[in-house]
């Protein structure tokens, strides 16, 4: 429930501080005194957007604290899931600079105003006069049932086989369109992949070919050098083996008359081993290196083919190629095996519509069970308010089609008059009658208590005498259940109350300013005595407040 609210440079307020009570509170004041300013602030608190216009100082930040009391953890998993610690006391801060930079904050850690409106949501139904004209809307119509049927649970399942059934759907359709293009397309592909797989493609051989191609278009320089080298290293007069194996007999000699010769010999005799390992290897690779024309010719032309197979489908590179000649294999197979692929998706999408259909159903069974005792609630309530004839009903047709929410059309059905029968509340309910229902639908909807702090601002107007004694009076029952804050001008409805609050304008400083306070007992008779005489209190004001308040 809402336990406090702190306001600083809002509007007409400078600095306000309330608190408020559980069960049914009430707030009163004159028109224009600031009451639907204490609404904006406290909407502006839950994420509602607001602009530099409603500051009170222009060069000061506005600031709003709603505090409210969480008696269960059912909201729990909505904080986890905004990465925001779960504390029973909870405080909702927004601040507004004069800069329009605006700020929001949950128990001190900033949060999106998305975040903010979510949660907020689900602790404060803000309910003004014109949001009545709800009732006719039909998603509301539905989403009201569903929070009464409990089918949150269910629907979460439904919609993720509805998102999974018109994924099916989608693919079938998909599948269809292939299978009823011009054939034309599939041999074009068929070509396609008939030329590459002829071209037998292998992995990595597009760089072999350009390297061996470099290798023996420079074939004749090579085998030069080679023979050159070979002739230095072992074959002239002065070469390279000879003059080291020289040099290593010199060594042995010297090693026998100088001790310490003897490791230079053995470096030479390493060194011996590995200049003939290299001359091996000379040798070999002279022998290697022979001009073939004819193997040249056959490596160029197929050189020339892989690189016009890639100019041709605008590659720059080998893999490419390849991957083009699988995708046109996949292709090309899909489209063969579309019959196949196609039998396979309806018996999918079949499974998948099972599924929905049985989904479905149970969403149908559990609304027309919740719409029957609800119909009757609201009906009884309505009846209250000086329709005595009043009929409500919650209609629940299945349809042939399932949308995102399944296969029910809901429809909220009202007749007012004795020996009519009730029809579509866009048709026949009036702009007050729409007022008493949602009062009606709201006090139902109280008993399963899914917000714990309701507010009404002037629900009530259009109504006096009596049928205002009988709203006071459910108002009152709704705060048995939840915390019901109502702002009225209407005595009946304000002596119900279990709290009394009073709005009212300052205007002894250089500005005009809203205050509001909780009324004592004397206080609160002498407000009641005003609002039943038009702000003149009269003896018989008084004691008809006194009668009001049961005192």
């Amino acid at each position: 429930m809402l336990k406090q609210l702190h306001i600083s440079n809002y509007a007409l307020i400078d600095k306000l501080n309330v608190s408020f009570e559980s069960g049914f509170n009430v707030i009163t004041g004159e028109t224009g005194a600031g009451k639907s300013i204490l609404l904006g602030a406290l909407g502006f608190a839950l994420g509602d957007r607001a602009d530099t216009n409603v500051l009170y100082d222009k060069d000061k930040k506005c600031v709003v604290e709603a505090q409210f009391e969480l008696k269960d953890n059912t909201l729990q998993a909505l904080f986890e899931e905004n990465d925001l610690d779960f504390e029973t006391d909870c405080i909702f801060r927004r601040e507004l600079s004069p800069q329009k930079k605006s700020r929001a904050f949950i128990n001190d850690t900033p949060v999106a105003l998305q975040a903010m409106k979510e949660i907020g949501n689900q602790l404060v139904d803000i309910h003004s006069q014109h949001d009545s004209l709800l009732l006719t809307d039909a998603d509301f119509q539905l989403r009201l049932l569903d929070d009464i049927a409990q089918n949150n649970s269910l629907l979460i399942d439904y919609q993720a086989e509805y998102g999974n059934y018109n994924q099916l759907k989608r693919s079938l359709s998909d599948l269809k369109e292939l299978a009823t293009k011009n054939t034309a397309e599939n041999d074009y592909l068929k070509f396609q992949l008939n030329e590459l797989d002829k071209a037998d493609l292998k992995e990595g051989e597009y760089t072999e070919i350009e390297q061996t191609l470099s290798v023996m278009e420079n074939s004749e320089e090579i085998k030069t050098l080679l023979v050159t080298a070979n002739c230095l290293m072992e074959d002239s007069e002065t070469a390279i083996l000879g003059q080291v194996n020289e040099l290593s007999s010199t060594l042995s000699r010297l090693k026998h008359l100088l001790p310490d010769a003897e490791s230079l010999f053995e470096r030479i005799e390493n060194l011996k081993v590995e200049l003939k390992d290299i001359a091996y290897d000379l040798r070999h690779k002279e022998d290697e290196t022979q001009f073939d024309e004819e193997q040249l010719q056959n490596l160029q032309e197929r050189y020339d083919l892989l690189s016009r197979l890639m100019m041709k489908h605008r590659l720059n590179e080998f893999g490419e190629l390849i991957a083009l000649r699988d995708s046109l294999k996949e292709k090309v197979n899909a489209f063969e095996n579309i019959d196949e692929a196609i039998a396979q998706a309806e018996k999918h999408l079949k499974t998948s519509e099972k599924q929905l259909s049985s989904l479905a159903k149970n969403l149908h069974v559990k609304r027309c069970q919740a719409a029957v005792a609800f119909g009757e609630k609201v009906a009884q309530l309505v009846r209250q308010l000086a329709m005595p004839f009043a009929q409500f009903q919650v209609s629940v047709e299945s349809q042939e089609t399932y949308g995102s929410k399944g296969s029910d059309e809901i429809r909220f059905l009202f007749s007012a008059n004795k020996g009519v029968a009730p029809d579509d509340i866009r048709r026949v309910a009036s702009g007050g009658e729409l007022s008493r229902l949602m009062l009606s639908i709201k006090s139902a909807v109280s008993d399963y208590n899914y917000i714990p702090t309701l507010i009404f601002d002037e629900i009530d107007t259009g109504v006096s005498g009596e049928v205002a004694a009988k709203i006071g009076g459910i108002m009152r029952q709704m705060g048995h259940s939840l915390q019901l804050i109502s702002i009225t001008h209407l005595p009946q409805v304000a002596s119900q109350a279990l709290h009394h609050y009073f709005i009212y304008k300052d205007n002894k400083g250089e500005r005009t300013q809203s205050h509001i306070r909780l009324l004592n007992s004397s206080e609160r008779t002498n407000e009641i005595a005003k609002m039943l005489s038009n702000d003149t209190i009269t003896p018989e004001a008084l004691r008809a407040a006194e009668v009001l308040l049961g005192k």
